[in-house]
């Protein structure tokens, strides 16, 4: 699984004009006329590239009243780098870290989830309180815009502070909101458990 994303990243970023929009893309972000200017291409050329790069969440667009801009995605970015450097640097590969991380959430599972789904708290260590969000944020779909009341009712299957846990989505990355619209962000967006050690 790994390796496959890997892969796609490679060939996706196997473009010149790709490479140039993500170089640009790096001081801030552009909408599709301010790159195909820079560049000096059409701009149906530019937001073919830039489907391209969204595919594997290189870039993520927000839209600006009637204008969408086009952002790097710096933690995919890292991520891919760092995976590389894995490759280079280690024999095992991480899978032991992997299964360290899995059976350390099923702990936190096992501790702050009842039988029938609820939190019985809200976990005040961060890394804790990330895989309990990780766990609820995964019930819902990518791509789907969600309403404020539709989030406070899927967070109220799991907990009754909807207010806090909506919150904390928003914090930790794993959702963006506009305008009392919610939506899930890429899963490379999410804080990590790893880095909260």
């Amino acid at each position: 699984m790994q390796l496959s994303k890997q892969v796609a990243f490679h060939k996706t970023m196997g473009d010149p004009t790709r490479i140039k929009i993500v170089y640009l893309l790096s001081s801030g972000s552009l909408h599709v006329g301010a790159i195909a200017g820079k560049l000096g291409l059409s701009s149906p050329t530019i937001s073919h590239h830039l489907a391209k790069l969204k595919d594997c969440n290189i870039v993520f667009s927000r839209r600006d009243k009637n204008t969408i801009y086009y952002h790097l995605n710096k933690k995919v970015l890292s991520h891919h780098g760092s995976v590389l450097n894995q490759f280079a640097h280690e024999e095992k590969g991480d899978n032991s870290m992997s299964d360290k991380l899995m059976k350390e959430k099923q702990k936190v599972m096992n501790n702050f989830i009842e039988k029938n789904g609820r939190i019985k708290t809200i976990p005040s260590q961060q890394k804790k309180k990330l895989f309990i969000l990780e766990h609820m944020v995964e019930g819902l779909k990518v791509g789907v815009k969600y309403k404020e009341k539709e989030i406070n009712e899927f967070i109220q299957q799991f907990h009754e502070d909807f207010a806090t846990l909506r919150r904390e989505f928003i914090i930790h990355q794993f959702m963006y909101r506009e305008n009392g619209i919610y939506e899930v962000n890429p899963k490379e967006m999410w804080a990590s458990t790893k880095l909260n050690e």
